[in-house]
């Protein structure tokens, strides 16, 4: 029985990064609503990662999830940001659940080390594509 993108969500997403308190609302909805710290700019980074272009087609699923969070924290940690949410966007070939359980471990352990939350994102079928938003804050604040 295929997942439904919701199913799917809740199994490998759900708990995927760490819980903040600045999460008003999360992954598992259209959208997150995030309190961003008052008088504080926010930075945004968005990389995204295909198959056969930016990975082998038979890279490890777990060092797909972890270089899909990496290349973005690059990103915020050039532009002097501490990372706080992030945002997936996963386009699958079809719904493998022994791939996702280690994609999303390889995205979920360096999410919790680096204290990002996953507050939302989409999934859609098509040819292994994975994007990610990471949102932050300038370190001063």
């Amino acid at each position: 029985m295929a997942l439904s993108e919701f199913a799917l969500i809740e199994r490998y997403f759900r708990s995927c990064g760490v819980p903040r308190a600045d999460v008003i609302l999360g992954v598992g909805d259209d959208a997150a609503l995030l309190r961003v710290p008052a008088g504080c700019e926010l930075v945004a980074a968005t990389d995204t990662l295909v198959a056969g272009v930016h990975f082998p087609q038979d890279s490890p699923p777990d060092s797909v999830g972890h270089r899909s969070l990496a290349v973005n924290l690059s990103d915020l940690a050039a532009m002097g940001a501490r990372p706080a949410w992030a945002l997936l966007a996963l386009t699958l070939p079809q719904a493998d659940e022994a791939w996702l359980a280690e994609f999303a471990a390889g995205l979920g352990e360096l999410a919790r080390s680096h204290e990002v939350a996953l507050v939302g994102g989409d999934t859609t079928r098509g040819p292994l594509c994975v994007t990610v938003q990471l949102l932050g804050t300038p370190l001063a604040a």
